[in-house]
């Protein structure tokens, strides 16, 4: 996807704020990762760190794990 490469480009010189839906684009993109829900902040941490363990929040854990409902 031509966007990551851009993305992955630039974040070696610079900070990037991405706000996606897309979740495995995020684990893709980031080195750290914050889970919102309705305007809450839920989880905050290393992205590797919330995709490879089970979250602290259930939320994150049911975002992370395709479970919108």
């Amino acid at each position: 996807m031509r966007i990551e490469e851009v993305l992955k480009e630039l974040r070696k010189s610079m900070t990037i704020f991405l706000v996606t839906n897309l979740v495995q684009q995020a684990r893709r993109l980031a080195d750290r990762t914050a889970f919102m829900l309705m305007g809450e902040l839920v989880e905050v941490g290393p992205t590797e760190e919330l995709f490879g363990r089970n979250p602290r929040d259930r939320r994150t854990f049911d975002y992370v794990h395709g479970n919108f409902g």
